[in-house]
């Protein structure tokens, strides 16, 4: 069953089972973020009670610090779906005010409590901070969670290649285009969803269709040429070549687009939302002299992903 989604902490109604709530960003819901929701998912199950997610929306950045907000990279929709995929039954997404900046980290069990009456646990990461000017830390979260008679839960880091993983690490390795390391974090493969739009068909007339999707993160990955994989509703998976950049061959753009080239024959198009998969970045974004090069160059990018893809030649 899909996890109840709602959009603020008074939209929540009383629970008589026992609500278990995991609490943070949760930017990614990376291999660290499954480790803290899981805890939640399994104490849920176990006591028969309701696995929660409480995040905020906009990022506290927006709030706090205006003039250099984090950049996300997801929003509440694909995070919720991610979130769904891991056997959470409620998201909550608070919008993130200077008010709630300004409730006291000792305050903060008592401020959740009274808008969540049901809840039994709360479930962190080792490094959560909250409450005003973040003075909050989980020693004190485990405090005031006892004195409240609320189980508080806190998950140690989660190491890859000998590091924790973390958003802003992840972030770091999709603006270098490192694909396969950005899984390895994330647990699965980096994707984008969109609509596809119209698009000038100049890929058409150089002989490779393209779908352009909107899709625009904040935290963007590298402008270039990928070998990724495009799924429909119906979850098959297509084996594609994708361009993310602003086009200098053809145009002077400054909103970057998403193109993709299906490896094969294309079952969708125009209005259809998609799912991209990027698996591995093959080439730095380019200006070349002419179309002609342009083609030449396409020809090459799409030899070079059939060839990671597992594909034979064309």
């Amino acid at each position: 069953m899909p996890p109840e989604v709602l959009a603020n902490l008074a939209a929540v109604p009383p629970y008589a089972a026992p609500l278990h709530l995991a609490v943070g960003m949760f930017d990614g819901v990376h291999r660290g973020h499954q480790a803290v929701i899981g805890r939640a998912v399994a104490a849920a199950r176990a006591s028969g009670g309701t696995a929660g997610v409480l995040t905020f929306w906009p990022h506290p950045s927006v709030v706090l610090r205006p003039a250099s907000p984090t950049r996300v990279m997801q929003d509440p929709a694909a995070k919720a779906e991610v979130l769904r995929q891991l056997g959470v039954s409620l998201i909550l997404t608070e919008p993130f005010s200077a008010g709630i900046a300004e409730v006291e980290a000792g305050d903060f069990v008592t401020w959740l409590r009274a808008r969540l009456p049901g809840l039994a646990g709360l479930y962190v990461g080792e490094n959560f901070r909250f409450g005003r000017g973040r003075r909050g830390e989980v020693a004190l979260l485990a405090r005031t969670g006892q004195e409240a008679g609320i189980a508080v839960v806190i998950a140690p880091p989660v190491l890859w290649d000998g590091a924790p993983v973390s958003s802003t690490r992840i972030r770091a390795l999709l603006a270098a285009g490192e694909m396969g390391a950005v899984a390895g974090l994330l647990g699965r493969p980096y994707a984008s969803c969109g609509p596809v739009v119209p698009g000038k068909r100049l890929g058409r007339t150089l002989g490779f269709p393209t779908l352009n999707l909107v899709w625009s993160p904040p935290a963007q990955p590298r402008f270039g040429v990928y070998a990724v994989r495009v799924r429909g509703a119906s979850g098959l998976a297509q084996p594609a070549v994708a361009n993310y950049g602003l086009r200098p061959t053809v145009e002077q753009a400054t909103d970057p687009r998403l193109e993709v080239h299906v490896l094969g024959d294309c079952p969708w198009g125009e209005g259809k939302v998609l799912r991209v998969e990027w698996e591995r970045f093959l080439r730095p974004e380019q200006a070349f002299p002419d179309l002609a090069a342009l083609r030449r160059q396409i020809l090459q990018d799409c030899a070079a992903a059939r060839e990671f893809l597992g594909l034979p030649p064309a």
